[in-house]
Formats: structure tokens, C-alpha cells, sequence
């Protein structure tokens, strides 16, 4: 069993540190069983939006597919893996969650997950949207991409987000169940159920060429301004 912590500024923020941190831990791990969760009070508070209003096209590029790859790693890992949404899980750190084959969230009050990047002016890299339409079910989907709020723990459950309530002694204890499945049917199973996140090069061109300028476009970069500037005076 192998424990990933998300520990970094920002509270566990996805900087491209963090995430290519993340992707060699899962990469070292093979078909060993998988503990996400975060460093201190915080899941993970999404992308380092200081780092994506400092980057270029380019920088952009590089950036999401380090997230691209890390997505598809978590998603198809072959062995159990589990996430324990120790606090709040934003909009990235949601993604996170979602790859996770077991979501574990704790109870503490006010903690929060949800996907609110169309709140933020943020469009989806390609394998990261795939992901989501095959983990959210799908009454819910829409509402969650398109309202983009932040839910208490009783909406998560509700929307499918996470699946249940607990402290990390449960999700370690859930872990450690799935983990004692034969591995190579465990992860036949899974790949049977969930395929992969391979998009044609069509489309991930058209994202490169189309998308990534969206992100690296000025108005876009001024309203994450705005936003970590908001944070900053709380």
C-alpha cells in the first residue's frame, strides 16, 4: 500500500511540482494499492492559478499535460486506489477525488469539493473531461460542470462525487479491503469497466491549437488575478 500526500502552497494547490511529484509516485507504484489524500486541513484547493496567470502558451502546454498525464495514470492505475477527502477538494483537487476508485470524505463542517472551473473561465483539457463523464453519474453531470459550485459533504454524496462519510481510519480500512482481491482480476475488471483515457490526436491538437490559447489569454489571466487577490484579503 502506498500513501500519495498532496502537500504544497496554496493548500496542496496542483503546481507542476506537486503534480509531476504526484505522476512518478504513481508510475513507481505499479499495481500496488493507492492512498490519496492531503497534507494539513486541505485536499487540495485545484490548480496553482498563481502559476497558470504566470505562464505562456508553451508553459500552458507543458502544464496541462503533466495534468493530462496524471489524470490518466490515477485513472487506470490497475491496483485499488482510494481517496480520503480529508478537507476541501476544489475544482482540480475534485479531479483528483474522481479518479480514485473508492471517495472517502470526511464530516468536519464547512468542507467543500465540486468542479467550479467554468466558474473560473477554465475549459477542460481533453482525457481530464473524459474522466469526468465516466465517474459522474449522469443526472448529475451537467448540473455539477455547468452550475459550478462547491457542495457540502450531503450534496457530494448526493451528486456522486464522493461516496461516503468518514474518517481516514475508514478509508484506509476500505482500501485494505479492495486490496485484498487477487490483483490481476481486480485490475482486469477495471480496465474492463473503464477502458482508457486515449483521446484520437485529432482532438488533442485541436485542443492545443484552439484551448490552450483560451488559457493563456490575457482577460482569462486577469480574472484569476482577481481571484487569487480575493483570497488574499479574506
Amino acid at each position: 500500500m502506498k500513501t500519495i500526500l498532496l502537500s504544497g502552497p496554496g493548500k496542496n494547490s496542483l503546481s507542476t511540482e506537486l503534480m509531476e511529484r504526484m505522476l512518478a509516485s504513481v508510475r513507481e507504484a505499479g499495481d500496488a494499492p493507492l492512498f490519496l489524500t492531503g497534507d494539513g486541513d486541505a485536499f487540495s484547493a485545484g490548480l496553482n492559478l498563481k502559476e497558470v496567470a504566470s505562464l505562456d502558451e508553451a508553459g500552458l502546454t507543458r502544464f496541462l499535460g503533466v495534468l493530462e498525464d496524471l489524470v490518466q495514470a490515477l485513472y487506470e492505475h490497475p491496483g485499488p486506489t482510494v481517496a480520503w477527502v480529508n478537507g476541501h477538494a476544489i475544482a482540480g483537487g475534485c479531479v483528483m477525488t474522481l479518479c480514485c476508485d473508492v471517495r472517502v470524505m470526511t464530516a468536519r463542517a464547512g468542507v467543500r469539493i465540486g468542479l467550479n472551473e467554468v466558474a473560473l473561465g477554465l475549459r477542460f483539457p481533453p482525457r481530464t473531461f473524459r474522466m469526468c463523464v465516466n465517474r459522474v453519474p449522469g443526472p448529475s453531470l451537467e448540473r455539477l460542470l455547468l452550475e459550478a459550485e462547491l457542495y457540502l459533504a450531503p450534496e457530494a454524496i448526493a451528486f456522486g462525487l464522493v461516496d461516503v462519510l468518514g474518517e481516514e481510519s475508514d478509508a484506509r480500512a476500505r482500501l485494505e479491503k479492495l486490496a485484498s482481491h487477487p490483483r490481476d482480476a481486480y485490475a482486469a475488471a477495471k480496465r474492463a469497466l473503464r477502458g482508457t483515457l486515449s483521446v484520437p490526436e485529432a482532438e488533442q491538437r485541436r485542443f492545443v491549437t484552439e484551448v490552450v490559447p483560451k488559457w493563456a489569454a490575457p482577460e482569462l489571466k486577469e480574472r484569476l488575478r482577481a481571484v487569487l487577490d480575493r483570497k488574499v484579503t479574506k
